[in-house]
């Protein structure tokens, strides 16, 4: 049980060091930005990073969490893409305005409440004006913040991982159950 654990462990941080590694592709380590300036393409959505709620992802996908950043701003502030990429979608979602961005990276970027300026199927650069900001998102302990998502295929990041900062969570091999080494453990 012991060799398992210790399996199940260097394959957890295997895991964090590839994801690591793809998320920030081709730019440099964080610790080579000492100028604090974001890696790669990334920039910072409304202009500065006042986070006002962290990522509290679920410990399991179909329970609750914060799965994203809320981060303050003003009402009616323009909102910008945070890095290159395509518009998947620009319109009214469950009463609120929505934008999401594919990334060429394999990332897709949620902006939320936004009343959009772009259309799905626009390319977008960083810094592009994607829409303004519009109050009333449910988790934002202030009166105006834009709620910003980060996934990668069905997985919610960090996006403050985006910008040089956020926490670094341990995952499972991608295409493993999570209960699989609980019941492997058991078993012997």
């Amino acid at each position: 049980m012991h060799q398992l654990c210790k399996a199940t462990t260097l394959s957890l941080i295997i895991t964090v060091i590839l994801t690591a590694t793809a998320l920030f592709h081709p730019a440099p380590a964080l610790a080579e930005h000492r100028d604090h300036s974001p890696p790669g393409p990334w920039r910072p959505p409304t202009g500065g990073l006042d986070l006002r709620t962290a990522f509290d992802p679920p410990p399991l996908p179909w329970m609750p969490g914060h799965r994203g950043v809320d981060l303050g701003a003003t009402d009616a502030q323009t909102v910008v893409a945070a890095g290159p990429g395509t518009v998947m979608f620009a319109d009214d979602l469950a009463g609120r305005g929505v934008v999401s961005i594919a990334h060429p990276n394999g990332l897709r970027t949620t902006y939320e409440p936004v009343e959009p300026s772009v259309a799905a199927g626009e390319t977008v650069v960083a810094g592009q004006p994607i829409g303004t900001l519009q109050p009333g998102h449910a988790s934002c302990p202030s009166a105006v913040c834009l709620h910003l998502g980060l996934k990668r295929g069905p997985l919610y990041l960090d996006p403050m991982l985006l910008f040089g900062a956020g926490k670094v969570r341990l995952l499972p091999r991608p295409g493993r159950d999570l209960a699989a080494p609980l019941a492997t453990g058991a078993r012997q």
